[in-house]
């Protein structure tokens, strides 16, 4: 078996791999802009090699998802705080990152992101559920985001409005209001802290790939910080995926960014 640590980026992605049986070791860079890194995974599969891929979960990375389920190899998907509490540097260096991926999953010490389901543990399941699936055409959303979205929220029954979405994952700024004055501070960051990272994560992805999503994100990035534009719109997404879900409609570029009002499932979500 090869272990394979990767330290993704959208364009790239550092990798430090491991047979067991012979003990080859190697790094190496691979583009994806270029097919080099698609081919050396196929390559791996002609071979007959099993590969257990380990990575940090993040947004961007749609295409490589389903590229390893396509070939049936095992994907680890790390918590990032807890990958990030264990780097001995301060410093983030590509290659170490990598190296320190492959690491943890030796000593079998890799922080999985475990979802609260056993039988959809393996992302793979995820292709196999309808209300997954839909979400996932959605521009920038994955089958890690779509698949912890309807576990984590369980079910479309659970708020009467789409914007409550936003309170229930801490993505709404904490307010501190007196003598008429309204004050917003920073977001609450209370409920689950990977459903919050996922969205946001996935609403840049979106922003890269989907002309409606970057204009939304470059003016909303003018006005305000870009850390505050980039919470935003993964609040807007948690919206817009818990409207698609309850709905029973896939994407349609015909939704965007129009005005969540009123009860969903009503025929008012969006203008």
């Amino acid at each position: 078996m090869m272990i394979i640590g990767v330290d993704y980026h959208p364009s790239f992605q550092e990798i430090a791999f491991l047979v067991e049986e012979t003990g080859e070791y190697g790094e190496q860079k691979l583009n994806h802009s270029e097919g080099e890194a698609e081919r050396f995974y196929r390559d791996l599969h002609a071979r007959g090699i099993h590969v257990q891929v380990g990575m940090e979960a993040t947004g961007f990375s749609r295409w490589f998802e389903r590229l390893l389920a396509e070939l049936d190899f095992e994907l680890w998907m790390g918590d990032p705080a807890e990958i990030k509490a264990k780097r001995v540097k301060k410093q983030k260096y590509d290659r170490e990152d990598a190296r320190l991926l492959l690491r943890l999953m030796r000593e079998n010490n890799f922080p999985k992101i475990w979802v609260p389901s056993p039988e959809n543990r393996d992302l793979r399941q995820a292709r196999k559920r309808s209300d997954v699936l839909r979400l996932m055409t959605h521009p920038g959303v994955g089958a890690l985001t779509a698949l912890a979205f309807v576990l984590i929220i369980g079910t479309t029954e659970r708020f009467e409005r789409g914007k409550q979405i936003g309170t229930y994952v801490g993505m709404i700024p904490s307010e501190d209001s007196s003598a008429g004055k309204q004050r917003l501070g920073h977001i609450s960051k209370q409920g689950n802290s990977l459903l919050r990272f996922l969205l946001v994560e996935a609403a840049q992805a979106a922003a890269r790939i989907n002309p409606h999503w970057r204009r939304r994100y470059m003016h909303l990035a003018m006005r305000r910080h870009k850390s505050i534009a980039k919470v935003a719109m993964g609040r807007r997404l948690g919206v817009r995926l818990y409207w698609m879900w309850r709905n029973g409609c896939d994407y349609s570029s015909s939704l965007e960014f129009g005005s969540y009002v009123g009860q969903l499932g009503t025929g008012h979500g969006v203008k």
